[in-house]
């Protein structure tokens, strides 16, 4: 179901329809509606681009990329992305998935919080950057018809999703802070937890065991 005045349709596969049905049942709303969201605005600035994309890969990437968030991730020890990724290769492996289309799908999800390297690989890889940045941070925003995204956002509201999605981001990250240092979660966890320390390159440089 993806309503009429979308143009972009969600894969009619059996894997789409699993990977569906796995996230819904471990994530919340928020996160399942902002998944499908990314798919959708992925997918329509990959229409926009003229970048070729396989939309089954894109949108198993998608509904995947937060599901490290989750609680059962919590104690990993794990960046949450490199979780989602993981779960995400188990799931296309057990469907006899191709290594290759395994590869862009995990690249998309572990690199989906890292600016700068994504839009140079390959479309699956950027378009779901393209989705996450377009649905959290706003950019691009009106790069799509508003006709396109207010379908979208009618199909997956997203009530009080900023502050949502940030306590979202807290929780998920809180339990292992460490795997904040060197990305933009140390960002969330200044803002969401008290007496949380930010990792500092330069200090682990200067204090590293090398005399000079």
């Amino acid at each position: 179901m993806t309503g009429d005045a979308l143009r972009i349709r969600v894969p009619d596969s059996k894997l789409a329809g699993e990977a569906t049905e796995l996230v819904r049942d471990s994530v919340g709303e928020l996160l399942y509606d902002h998944s499908r969201r990314v798919y959708f605005f992925g997918a329509l600035q990959g229409s926009r681009l003229g970048l070729a994309h396989d939309p089954e890969l894109l949108y198993v990437a998608a509904m995947f990329h937060d599901l490290g968030l989750t609680e059962p991730y919590h104690s990993s020890g794990r960046r949450f992305e490199v979780d989602g990724a993981d779960e995400a290769r188990r799931f296309l492996r057990g469907h006899e998935v191709p290594e290759d289309s395994v590869r862009r799908v995990w690249t998309a999800i572990a690199l989906h919080t890292t600016p700068g390297i994504p839009e140079h690989m390959e479309p699956e890889v950027a378009l779901v950057t393209a989705g996450v940045a377009y649905d959290v941070l706003g950019i691009g925003y009106h790069d799509l018809a508003e006709a396109d995204r207010a379908a979208v956002v009618a199909l997956h509201p997203r009530p009080r999703f900023k502050e949502r999605i940030l306590r979202a981001f807290a929780d998920g990250v809180a339990p292992k802070p460490r795997t904040a240092f060197g990305n933009i979660k140390a960002d969330v966890l200044a803002h969401h937890v008290p007496g949380f320390e930010r990792g500092d390159f330069v200090r682990l440089v200067l204090d590293s065991p090398w005399p000079q």
